[in-house]
This record gives C-alpha cells, sequence and structure tokens, in this order.
C-alpha cells in the first residue's frame, strides 16, 4: 500500500516548527520516521502535513551539569551505542539500544520519536521510565517538564498537547551503588518484544534496597511496576525461584491474549525475565 497525499514543510527554526504545529491541527512531526512511515504505507495514519524537524539543531546535542544528562530529542539509536557519556552516566540506554530493530533503522530512529510514539514493546520508553527521566516539552508557550513515568497515559497515548515537540530529555547520572538490568525475549533479534523488563537498583553488596522496574512488550504503557519493586526490595540475590515476586507481577501485569501467544504465557516469560534481570544486578547469576 502506498500512504494518502499529504503536505511537507521543513521549517527553519523551533520557532517555526511550533507556529507550523501551533497552526496546523493534522501537522504531525517527523525527524527519523522510523515508525511514520510504516503506518502512512498501511494507512493507519493519515495527517494532511507533515512537519520535518530532522535537521533542527536546537533539537540535537548532548550535555552534562550537575549530575543530570541532557539528550537532544533528534538523539539517534545510533548515537546512544557510541557516546561515551550515554556509556559513563545512562548505561542503561546503551544497552537497550543494542536491541532496537536492525542497524538501518538505529541510523535514523530517534530518542524522542521512540518516547512520543509511545509503542508499549519499545525499549526506551521503559528505560525512560525506570531511569526516572524528564521530558523538555516546547510549544509557542514555552517550555514544560514531564516526569517519564506521567508522559505515557495510555496505549499509544502521551501527555503532548497540541503544538509540542519533544526538545530534550534529562537523565540523572548513575551512582556508584547504582545497578542496571535490562532483557527482552522476542521471535528474532530486532523484532518487537514479546516481553521486556529495565531495571535500575540500589544495591548494598548483593541486597536490592529499592527498585525502579518498567516492564515492555506486555503491558499497555511504560509505567513504574511498583508491586513487583515492593516485594523484590531487601530481598539478596541471586534469587533461587519466583517466590517472592510470583503474585506481584501478576498484579502489575494484565496481558491480553495475542495470536500464537497466550496472556499466561506472558506471565511466565515475564517472571522469568524479572530473575534473570534481578540476578544480574549482582553479577552472580543462578541456572
Amino acid at each position: 500500500m502506498k500512504a494518502r497525499n499529504f503536505r511537507y514543510i521543513r521549517p527553519a527554526s523551533l520557532d517555526h516548527a511550533y507556529r507550523i504545529l501551533a497552526e496546523n491541527g493534522d501537522a504531525v512531526p517527523i525527524a527519523g520516521g522510523q515508525s511514520l512511515l510504516a503506518t502512512l504505507n498501511m494507512r493507519l495514519s493519515a495527517p494532511k502535513l507533515l512537519v520535518d524537524i530532522a535537521d533542527l539543531d536546537e533539537l540535537a546535542g548532548q550535555s552534562q551539569a550537575g549530575g543530570t544528562v541532557r539528550l537532544g530529542a533528534l538523539t539517534r539509536h545510533r548515537e546512544l551505542l557510541e557516546s561515551e557519556l550515554v556509556k559513563e552516566h545512562v548505561p542503561l540506554l546503551r544497552r537497550a539500544a543494542s536491541h532496537i530493530g536492525h542497524v538501518a533503522i538505529r541510523n535514523r530512529g530517534t530518542l524522542g520519536g521512540s518516547l512520543a510514539y509511545a509503542d508499549p514493546a519499545a525499549e526506551l520508553p521503559a528505560c525512560a521510565v525506570a531511569l526516572g527521566a524528564t521530558l523538555m516539552l516546547g510549544s509557542l508557550n514555552g517550555e514544560r517538564e514531564v516526569p517519564a513515568e506521567h508522559f505515557f497515559t495510555g496505549l499509544f497515548e502521551t501527555d503532548l498537547q497540541l503544538g509540542e515537540l519533544i526538545v530534550a530529555v534529562k537523565f540523572q547520572a548513575m551512582q556508584s551503588e547504582t545497578k542496571i538490568g535490562f532483557a527482552e525475549l522476542a521471535r528474532r533479534h530486532g523484532d518487537f518484544a514479546l516481553v521486556g523488563l529495565a531495571a535500575v537498583a540500589t544495591m548494598a553488596r548483593d541486597r536490592i534496597r529499592n527498585a525502579r522496574l518498567a516492564y515492555f512488550g506486555c503491558v499497555d504503557r511504560a509505567r513504574l511496576a511498583r508491586s513487583v519493586a515492593a516485594a523484590v526490595e531487601d530481598l539478596a540475590t541471586p534469587l533461587a525461584d519466583a517466590a517472592a515476586f510470583q503474585a506481584a507481577i501478576e498484579a502489575d501485569l494484565t496481558p491480553d491474549d495475542a495470536p500464537g501467544l497466550r496472556a499466561d504465557t506472558k506471565l511466565h516469560l515475564a517472571t522469568v525475565l524479572t530473575r534473570r534481570v534481578l540476578n544480574s544486578l549482582s553479577g552472580r547469576m543462578t541456572a
């Protein structure tokens, strides 16, 4: 299939982009386009105007100040893999980026685009929630900051308002006592995850003091798994089984049956993956 007819414009500046989006309620921004172009060609989306923001310098760049890392919305997935700043201070993003699609997708796809699209099977929204990131949203009315855990409001739904763009994302630099964990299960590498988990935990030797956990692929949106986090608090790793958090998984996750994958299978996979990720936090794995 081919996309329906649409108009295309490349704004000269960020303010120009804001004005176009504010004046055209049916306008859609495009940067990497790795999700949008597919939906256009399948006619799942039919905007009348595409606003190409891919060359806006105001949305690019990486910086660190006062323990906070700021990544521009146009940061490519490939840059998450190559950036020394990300490697040192936000390593969970680097870990997750290697699982995103294939090389061509990582070369074009952007951090802001992934968060704005809010696919529940995507890696970066879950990472942003687990990391306690803050999204900087801009419009003609100025900028506002929204915590990642409040940004994702439903299935493919976000707190973005008419005329707003994600300008940048801010992350707290990782501390020495903080550990990260990440894993996903997919039918093939590069496919959307059936089940995935991003974890950030404060450890005392091999004991979990507190954890922020965000699942993807088996949820309707990126959000904190509060029941599981409470269940694993103060547990010593490695865990021999899932008894301590099995009930909590069923409380936090309510997946639906899907073609070829029942809901109870997703819960089982999430349980296996959770134990695997938690055990990786101490670096000592069990069979």
